[in-house]
């Protein structure tokens, strides 16, 4: 025999699958004691796996999460809600239709808009519960069910999302962190969980974007619902979704040494339009304005800006109830984001704090997360609630007040 192997393939066959995710345990425990809740604020395992397919013009993902958690562990499987042990995260295909079309249909997260954890174009579904108890910032943005549709132009790009079924926030529902409810101007909680009744109507929203001289200018319009139950139907005693509409605009572009940005939305509540329902929401304008710079080397430093207006709030003011607290005409936030990379960062030292002047309350998010190698990572993080009236938005969940420590293993 001869010394030719020339038969033999070297080459490494090619798969367009992959396989990852991760394996997480969450502990997190209550600073104050809240006597319509457990003390355990977070107690949860969590495995994560993610299967993709990239093929030649299809790409696909399936993203699920099996969950124990210690909080609410008598939940079942509520795929739309977020509860229960299991949790689709994604399930969807993307492919081209043609060289101006891209398609993705199935449960994705969408998100858009120019905020940073403050959102007014955005109107996707955010899970509150999980942000405000102490999970990964991932988890603030919930699944869609829906079809986008990337349209490729010339003169711009437009995204289309069509959600055949209205998908709602993840909200604050008392469940795991109580609430003041203005109806009994008292706090309730896993004693008296809200239980609204939620529209079947669709959602569509769009974004027309495109880069001029260096910033990108985005256009936003929305049709369907408000994401959190604030209305209320007093025939039947329960929370409901009031029909919404919204338009808007974004600029970002650089400035100086750092990256400005701003945007702009009006929110048309359509059930009540003259402002005259106290039970339902008025229509409200909002504007954020922002500016990110690195400080010094490895030191990033951000603010924003954020106003509220109340339409027809002389309506509101004299429909308001005896008893009810009353809204300002304005609310103003202001955020500030420091972030600090450290030992060849591999450690994160972060600060997300959001302050209301009109309301006087505030909620700060300080965390340090070590990777401490390139599959294990630690963290450790707090969430202070506070404010000088209970009323407000953050005063609200002082007594959700927590801190939390997590371990996550990737693969």
């Amino acid at each position: 025999m001869g010394d030719d192997t020339s038969f033999i393939n070297t080459e490494k066959s090619y798969s367009p699958f992959s396989v990852y995710g991760f394996a997480e345990a969450r502990v997190g425990q209550r600073t104050h004691d809240d006597e319509h809740q457990r003390n355990t604020f977070i107690g949860e395992g969590r495995a994560q796996l993610t299967l993709d397919y990239a093929g030649e013009t299809v790409t696909a993902r399936v993203t699920g999460d099996v969950l124990f958690d210690d909080v609410q562990r008598d939940e079942s499987v509520q795929l739309d809600r977020g509860r229960g042990p299991f949790d689709l995260r994604e399930a969807w295909f993307q492919m081209p239709v043609n060289q101006h079309l891209d398609v993705k249909a199935g449960r994705q997260i969408l998100t858009w808009g120019v905020g940073d954890l403050l959102f007014i174009n955005d109107l996707f579904p955010k899970d509150w519960n999980s942000f405000f108890s102490g999970r990964d910032t991932e988890y603030l943005k919930a699944p869609s069910d829906a079809v986008k549709l990337a349209f490729y132009f010339e003169p711009a790009n437009l995204d289309v999302v069509y959600v055949p079924e209205f998908d709602s926030d993840r909200f604050i529902d008392g469940r795991r962190i109580s609430f003041y409810n203005p109806l009994i101007g008292d706090h309730t909680g896993r004693d008296m969980p809200v239980n609204p009744d939620f529209p079947h109507g669709r959602e569509l929203a769009l974004r027309l974007y495109k880069n001029l001289a260096g910033a990108e200018v985005a256009f936003y319009g929305y049709d369907g619902y408000w994401k959190s139950p604030n209305g209320f139907d007093p025939f039947k005693g329960q929370n409901t979704f009031p029909e919404l509409r919204v338009w808007g605009a974004s600029l970002r572009g650089n400035l100086g040494k750092g990256i400005a940005s701003g945007e702009v939305g009006y929110y048309d509540s359509r059930d009540d339009r003259n402002g005259d329902n106290p039970l339902i929401n008025n229509s409200e304008s909002r504007l954020l304005l922002a500016y990110e710079q690195e400080l010094v080397p490895s030191l990033t430093g951000a603010l924003q800006y954020y106003v509220e207006r109340l339409e027809d709030y002389d309506n509101y003011r004299d429909s308001l109830p005896a008893g009810m607290p009353q809204r300002d005409k304005y609310r103003q936030l202001l955020t500030n984001r420091l972030t600090w990379l450290t030992h060849n960062q591999n450690v994160t030292w972060s600060l997300f704090v959001y302050y209301s002047p009109t309301d006087k309350d505030w909620y700060a998010r300080p965390k340090v997360s070590w990777k401490a190698s390139d599959q294990l990572l630690l963290e450790t993080g707090f969430n202070s609630f506070g404010g000088s009236e209970e009323t407000t938005f953050f005063g609200q969940f002082e007594e959700a007040s927590s801190f939390y420590a997590a371990i996550r293993y990737s693969f």
